[in-house]
């Protein structure tokens, strides 16, 4: 059994929301214990009392009640109806939910420009502003079910025009300002968008970047936008054009309070886009009562966030956790909102985010963490961080050396490697204040999702890897597919590989601890005679190797087999010579297994991504074996793809 690295007291236990609620169900049911695996087999044994207690917990607000918890089908996998099948009868809506739960007072959010400027709002001022966005949206012709569309950054504008949408029962969805022309067109001009929120420009790594030169390309592209409104993100001056208006123009001033619109538990609130590195993003509607069950579970329960508490997410707008991030607000927290790079002027500056914002909650990637780690740059020894009580991290799985730093060098909270989806609004597994944390683990499976290994038999497994997979239905599957008239891409999308059950596309083992260790997405696991290895086996143990920034690998067709190529992007001033290459292959060995060992290793200037940073290996090999790759837009560094055509003759060696 190895070492725990953090352990709550039992009086820290004591005070935490997973607790209370634990004593709750138990006094009520019966259960034999206040474990958190007792809790959690009772949670996906009986999902449609679970999530009735959830919501009245939460203290949910809504103007009827349900007349049916949970229906039949409810994995309808030719869905394209648009209704779960969750809380029929039930009307609520997302935004008042969000805004009821803080004081008048207390502050609502607090935004910090990479340049260090500061915007703050408390609860009042943001449901003034909320209210006058709302009527603005109104008066413009904005109906239930329109779409509100935004290329946006991280800003307070984008959470109040969210907001606002949502009461008048419309749908929101947005990208970042960074994603290109395709890009943003490829996922708006999808959905048909009426109005268009965005910004004059955007700051990133002490450069400012033009934003409405290609704002005015995608508005040409998309006949649907009947006006954009643009806020003054930089002091750069804004000379309007055409449909163009200034976003003051979309707050009246005399509205004074919201009128919610009381929708249905189904009623689409979010559309959310895959990443559409093989092909047009895939256009994901979200309900608004599954979204908001969730969320609440991953923040009061696992997260552990109540109210009053200061919670950050490294985001942008285009990532489900800018989604995930503003649904604190349900649970009574002060979000804090950054735009810019999270290393600009130096990696200190997350660092003193935390201390001058006092966060409770930060929220980043392994990819940041890594980045300060191989600096050698210590948190703990330059800044205060008292003020965290929790530290977690998504985008790929932690490695255990980020794990060891963090302890070591930045502070002795829960480390909550978290993992889940776009897909499904939210979090398989996820953090749990009450659970020791291990290195690599995520500390538990989510309250409510049945979340299993498969075999591939089909059959369950733990301790032995398996595909990821959700036996049991939830609130926040996708109500349906933009467009997906007969349901059938809903199908192919999570049915089609095991029929009934959710598979979601990860490669996973289960602890004997109830843990999960995630090696990466399963369509890029590594098949070298025959023995299936996840790609964050050989990611962890190399990327822990001081010589190394970043790196990639694939499974490339050789000879009736495969062969395991490495691509790594060295240390400035490193060469790839004999010996280096050597000691990467006694690591994985050492460390995994001789079937980790990489036949070929070569040297490549960057790492292709998405723009919410995950590696794309498939693209890599197509283009290695010389096939198109499909969406290009979806990258946030295109141009790298380069290299690796050049590669593509030394690969046939």
């Amino acid at each position: 059994m190895p070492n725990a690295l953090w352990q709550p007291t039992p009086e820290e236990q004591q005070k935490t929301l997973l607790t209370q609620f634990t004593k709750k169900i138990q006094d009520r049911y019966n259960l034999p214990d206040s474990e958190y695996s007792t809790l959690h087999k009772w949670s996906i044994e009986h999902p449609e009392l679970f999530w009735e207690e959830v919501w009245k917990d939460c203290e949910v607000i809504s103007s009827e009640t349900w007349s049916k918890v949970m229906g039949k089908n409810l994995f309808n996998v030719r869905n394209a109806s648009g209704s779960s099948g969750w809380f029929e009868g039930a009307r609520l809506n997302f935004a008042e939910n969000l805004l009821s739960q803080g004081k008048d007072e207390i502050e609502a959010l607090c935004f910090v420009a990479e340049n260090g400027s500061k915007r703050s709002m408390n609860y009042a001022e943001l449901r003034e502003a909320v209210a006058q966005c709302a009527y603005g949206l109104k008066v413009l012709g904005v109906s239930e079910k329109d779409r509100v569309a935004a290329v946006i950054p991280n800003c307070p504008e984008a959470v109040i025009a969210m907001l606002a949408t949502a009461s008048l029962g419309a749908i929101w969805s947005s990208c970042s300002p960074d994603f290109g022309i395709k890009g943003i067109h490829d996922r708006l001009g999808q959905i048909s968008p009426k109005i268009l929120i965005t910004v004059n420009a955007y700051q990133y790594n002490g450069k400012e970047h033009d934003c409405l030169a290609k704002i005015r390309e995608v508005a040409r592209l998309i006949p649907s936008i009947e006006s954009v409104f643009v806020a003054p993100f930089t002091e750069t001056k804004i000379t309007l054009q055409g449909n163009e208006k200034p976003w003051a123009e979309l707050l009246d001033s005399s509205a004074t309070s919201t009128v919610f619109a009381q929708l249905p538990f189904d009623h689409p609130l979010y559309i959310l886009y895959s990443s559409g590195t093989t092909g047009l993003p895939k256009s994901i509607v979200h309900g608004a009562g599954g979204c908001l069950l969730k969320h609440l579970t991953e923040h009061r329960y696992h997260s552990d966030i109540h109210p009053g508490d200061r919670v950050f997410y490294f985001t942008t707008c285009g990532w489900m956790m800018w989604n995930w991030l503003v649904g604190s607000l349900a649970s009574g927290a002060t979000l804090i909102l950054y735009d810019g790079a999270p290393t600009f002027p130096d990696v200190s500056r997350m660092w003193i985010l935390i201390d001058e914002q006092r966060i409770t909650h930060f929220g980043t990637s392994p990819k940041f963490l890594g980045a300060v780690n191989k600096t050698g740059y210590s948190p703990r020894a330059n800044h205060k961080l008292d003020s965290l009580r929790a530290i977690l991290s998504t985008g790929s799985p932690l490695p255990g050396n980020l794990f060891s730093w963090i302890y070591e060098e930045v502070a002795y909270v829960p480390v909550m490697s978290i993992a889940g989806g776009t897909d499904i609004a939210g979090c398989f597994m996820g953090g749990n204040p009450n659970l020791p944390v291990f290195s690599e683990e995520l500390q538990c499976k989510s309250l409510g999702m049945n979340t299993l290994a498969y075999n591939v038999a089909g059959e369950s497994v733990e301790c032995e890897k398996g595909e990821l997979v959700c036996a049991t239905p939830f609130p926040s599957m996708p109500i349906f597919f933009w467009k997906d008239f007969d349901g059938e891409k809903y199908h192919d999308a999570y049915f089609d590989k095991f029929p009934g059950v959710w598979t979601h596309g990860d490669f996973i083992e289960i602890t004997e601890r109830g843990g999960v260790i995630v090696y990466g997405r399963s369509d890029t696991v590594l098949n070298p005679g025959g023995v299936r290895i996840g790609t964050s086996e050989i990611y962890r143990p190399v990327e822990e190797m001081n010589e190394i920034v970043d790196s990639l690998v694939i499974a490339q067709p050789w000879k009736s087999d495969v062969r395991i190529v490495l691509f790594v992007v060295l240390q400035d001033g490193i060469v790839l010579d004999d010996e280096l290459v050597t000691n990467i292959k006694t690591t994985l060995r050492s460390d995994a297994t001789p079937r980790h060992v990489p036949s070929r290793i070569l040297k490549i200037p960057d790492v292709p991504r998405t723009i919410s940073g995950k590696k794309v290996e498939k693209a890599v090999l197509q283009t290695i074996k010389g096939e198109s790759v499909e969406n290009i837009a979806a990258l946030a560094n295109s141009e790298s793809l380069a290299y690796f055509a050049e590669l593509s003759e030394e690969l046939k060696k």
